[in-house]
């Protein structure tokens, strides 16, 4: 399970973060997760979970935003949502289309509280 070490990473980034602001009291992680980055949202949940477990990060938030695959059509410029694996544009039926969106893996934001 590839997810426990990701969700290790995101709390080497966020104690990182730490160090450069003393003081503040971080409340909630956010990442961004893509459909095609082969990484199981629940399984980084639960993995963030057993990490931050009675650990001084225990009261951190994971929240984690789904990136749904997205293609646009370099034709007519349509940008549109990819469903099983389908990348023809349908608006005018042209082949030619390009990734997106989907192969996220990112911090978003890191929330902080002053003391």
């Amino acid at each position: 399970m590839h997810e426990l070490s990701i969700a290790a990473a995101i709390l080497d980034r966020v104690a990182a973060e730490a160090a450069r602001y003393a003081g503040a009291r971080f409340t909630k992680v956010g990442v961004r997760v893509g459909e095609l980055s082969g990484v199981d949202p629940d399984a980084l949940s639960f993995g963030f979970e057993a990490l931050t477990r009675e650990s001084p990060w225990e009261r951190l938030a994971l929240e984690i935003e789904y990136c749904r695959r997205k293609q646009r059509c370099r034709q007519c410029q349509q940008t549109f949502q990819s469903a099983n694996y389908e990348t023809q544009c349908p608006k005018c039926g042209a082949e030619n289309t390009i990734l997106v969106a989907g192969e996220e893996l990112d911090i978003a934001f890191i929330e902080t509280e002053d003391e």
